[in-house]
């Protein structure tokens, strides 16, 4: 099964690199000075035994650095009919009665009926095969019908109705026997020079794991190491068994949605859902049908033909979703699937995004800044900082039970760690807490900001236990609240209203007094 795989950013799914080359028996194939309409110096590329083919003026979105999906040998490009066009701008191959048919020299075509066949490699003409084509010595293959960059040691074709698929060999596909169970099992190690990725992840199959961290953790690398976009410097890869390290992106199963979709904007929301069955051997009218169920499914059935310019944000975000579910991937990759859309519309689309993944059978992977997204969409978080897993687990577990200081702030804690004896924590860096846990040893003890009572003088009969002498450091609006930054014996955030603010005075600089009871702290060992 061949996904739908692409850049980071930037490219469209289904090209090449940014320098236009693919791999051909190990060997790196060059587009020559072909350039595709629609992009500055890339073209698409497939992958095989056959020579490298200039895609011309074939229409193809811009791309980055990503591979187009499941071109199989010749270089294919995405056409105003969603289907993939021949690849070398030549009369595409048929017969009277069969309009596909693959040749001995793995030049494939779809055309359409009473097609005349072209002159052959010595100036005469191909005699008619009558249905069938035949192959030479030398085991052939067709780009249209078999998944990209894949042969076999002995393939065969055969007729099925009007249409002739290829029987080949996908090592991608393979499953390795063994107690490896199906799902993902990776370990994605990537050595960039003072960066280092080391990520372990194992998920089942119609499990939703969310990565999440702060700006330059790995999130992405990770994504991209498991697409293929990255090469791996150790570790392994495995989905379903099979082992994906050296598998070409074209010719893993997988399918991607991007932070910016990339949709082909010359191909209505139909024909872009349709690519990636075409790319896979389906024919026009299979493709659409597939695509027209899809978006069906997506409640786009209305604006099938529309072109990504005249989609809206959400509506957009669900064709790519369509596309990349088409393909039936065995790992879906999320790249910040709504970090693009307003406020309102992404609350619409989360909720309709979440249905899908609880629908989707095969295991799916989230990159993701926002832990509203994470906590809603994913069924477990893996927390990523400085290239490495700091914890992982359920979003309640996580919300509860954070571990560093980023994950505190990203769930609206206040976090510090220390040394119980009894019900007394006594912090690292600061005072000693008290808590309602009796616990021994290295500890966390959490607490919300609402939990957090400020006066201007020490607190006289307050029944809070924990009172610490504090300076306001900053203000700032917090959803219909301020927040309070404070600084002193215990840096900590407090949440209050508009009016208690403006009765205390609250303002950077002015001193103020904490108060915590215990039996609003959380105390848990490390």
């Amino acid at each position: 099964m061949t996904g739908m795989v692409g850049p980071e950013e930037g490219g469209a799914a289904g090209s090449v690199d940014a320098s236009g080359t693919g791999t051909r028996d190990g060997r790196t194939v060059d587009n020559g000075d072909g350039a595709n309409a629609g992009t500055a110096d890339s073209s698409s590329a497939g992958t095989g035994n056959g020579p490298a083919i200039d895609t011309g003026d074939s229409r193809t979105p811009r791309s980055g650095d990503n591979l187009t999906p499941g071109t199989g040998h010749d270089r294919t490009t995405g056409t105003d009919d969603g289907g993939p066009a021949e690849a070398d701008g030549s009369p595409p191959t048929g017969t009277d009665d069969d309009p596909t048919t693959v040749t001995s020299h793995s030049r494939a075509g779809v055309t359409g009926d009473n097609q005349t066949p072209p002159p052959g490699r010595n100036g005469t003409t191909a005699p008619d095969t009558s249905r069938t084509a035949k192959t030479d010595s030398t085991p052939s293959t067709g780009a249209k019908n078999t998944p990209a960059a894949m042969t076999g040691d002995d393939p065969t074709t055969e007729t099925r109705g009007r249409r002739m698929t290829e029987k080949t060999h996908n090592p991608a596909h393979d499953i390795h026997p063994g107690p490896t169970p199906p799902g993902l099992d990776a370990r994605l190690v990537v050595d960039r020079g003072a960066f280092r990725l080391d990520v372990t992840l194992t998920v089942a199959p119609g499990e939703v794991v969310a990565l999440l961290g702060p700006n330059g953790a790995g999130k992405t690398t990770a994504l991209r190491a498991l697409a293929g976009l990255t090469p791996l410097t150790d570790g392994h890869l495995r989905l379903d068994g099979a082992a994906l390290e050296r598998t070409a992106p074209e010719s893993r199963p997988v399918g991607v949605v991007f932070q910016d979709y990339l949709l082909f904007p010359h191909l209505t929301a139909l024909d872009n859902v349709a690519f990636g069955p075409r790319c896979q051997g389906a024919t026009k009218s299979e493709a659409r049908e597939q695509a027209t169920e899809w978006l069906d499914r997506m409640g786009l059935a209305a604006h099938a033909g529309a072109k990504p310019r005249k989609l809206s944000g959400g509506q957009a975000q669900r064709v790519a979703l369509a596309r990349a579910l088409a393909t039936h991937p065995r790992l879906l990759l999320l790249d910040e699937p709504l970090a693009a859309l307003d406020a309102r519309t992404r609350l619409e689309v989360r909720a309709q995004l979440r249905r899908h993944l609880a629908e989707f059978e095969a295991v799916a992977v989230l990159v993701t800044h926002d832990p509203l997204d994470a906590m809603v969409l994913a069924d477990r978080l893996v927390v990523v900082e400085h290239g490495e897993v700091v914890q992982e687990g359920a979003p309640s577990h996580i919300a509860r039970h954070p571990r560093t200081d980023y994950i505190a702030q990203l769930v609206g804690l206040n976090l510090y760690r220390g040394e119980a004896e009894g019900h007394t924590v006594r912090l690292d860096a600061g005072p000693a807490l008290t808590t309602t846990e009796d616990l021994s040893g290295p500890v966390f003890v959490a607490f919300p900001p609402s939990a957090v009572t400020l006066y201007r003088e020490p607190p006289a009969g307050s029944s809070a236990r924990n009172q610490w002498r504090c300076e306001v450091a900053g203000l700032e609006t917090h959803g219909d609240q301020i927040r309070a930054d404070l600084t002193g014996e215990l840096p900590l955030a407090a949440d209050l209203t508009t009016v208690a603010a403006a009765e205390l005075d609250l303002h950077p600089g002015a001193e103020v007094w904490a108060a915590v009871k215990a039996a609003q702290t959380h105390a848990y060992p490390v």
